[in-house]
C-alpha cells in the first residue's frame, strides 16, 4: 500500500508522529508536515520529528514543495489521512483550495476517488467546522476525529493513543493488534 500521511497544525501532532511509529513498514509512506505541525509539535513536545522516521518505508516532502509526485494524479497512491487536521486544512479542503503540499494532495485524491481520512482536533467543533466536515463526508471522505472508546479499557495516555490509532489503521484496513477490542477476552 502506498499511504500519504498529512500532518497539520492541530493540537496533538504527535498523534500524527505515533501513527506513523506503529505503521508497518510494508507500508510505503509519503509525510508531509506543515509548517505550523513543526510549530505545535516544538510547543507540546519540544521534539525533532525526524527521529519517528528511523527504519521506516518514507519518503518526506516540504509542504510548499507542490510539485512533488504526490501531487499528481498520474502517481500512484491508495490513501491518504491527514492526522491531526486543524480548522485551517479542513476548511481549504472542504473548498478546493490548493495552496501547499499537504491540500493539493488532498485534491488529488478526491478527484482520483481515492481513500482519504481525516481526523480532525477541535473541541468544541464551530458551525463552520461541522459544515465543513459534512461537506467532505457527502464528497466520500471519512472524518475520523481522534474520539476515545472506553470499552478497550485505556488507563494511559499511550494506550488511549494506541487505541485511536488502532482505529484509524482499522480504517484504512492496516491489520493492527493495537488496542483491545469490544469483547475480546471476555466473551
Amino acid at each position: 500500500m502506498k499511504l500519504i500521511i498529512a500532518i497539520t497544525g492541530a493540537s496533538g501532532v504527535n498523534l500524527g508522529l505515533k501513527f506513523i511509529e506503529y505503521l508497518p513498514s510494508n507500508i510505503e509512506a509519503f509525510v508531509v508536515l506543515s509548517s505550523s505541525a513543526k510549530t505545535a509539535l516544538k510547543y507540546e513536545n519540544n521534539k525533532d520529528y525526524k527521529q519517528h522516521f528511523k527504519n521506516k518505508n518514507i519518503t518526506v516532502f516540504k509542504d510548499k514543495d507542490i510539485a512533488a509526485s504526490i501531487a499528481s494524479g498520474s502517481f500512484k497512491t491508495d490513501k491518504m489521512i491527514i492526522v491531526p487536521c486543524s480548522m485551517n486544512t479542513l476548511a481549504k479542503c472542504a473548498y478546493g483550495i490548493s495552496d501547499s503540499l499537504i491540500t493539493r494532495a488532498f485534491t488529488v485524491m478526491l478527484k482520483e476517488k481515492r481513500e482519504i481520512i481525516i481526523a480532525p482536533r477541535e473541541l468544541p467543533l464551530s458551525t463552520i467546522a461541522l459544515e465543513n466536515m459534512l461537506k467532505l463526508s457527502k464528497l466520500g471522505v471519512v472524518i475520523a476525529p481522534p474520539v476515545l472508546g472506553y470499552y478497550s479499557e485505556q488507563s494511559t495516555l499511550e494506550e488511549m493513543e494506541k487505541f485511536l490509532i488502532g482505529k484509524w489503521f482499522d480504517l484504512l484496513k492496516i491489520d493492527n493488534n493495537l488496542y483491545k477490542r469490544w469483547k475480546q477476552d471476555n466473551e
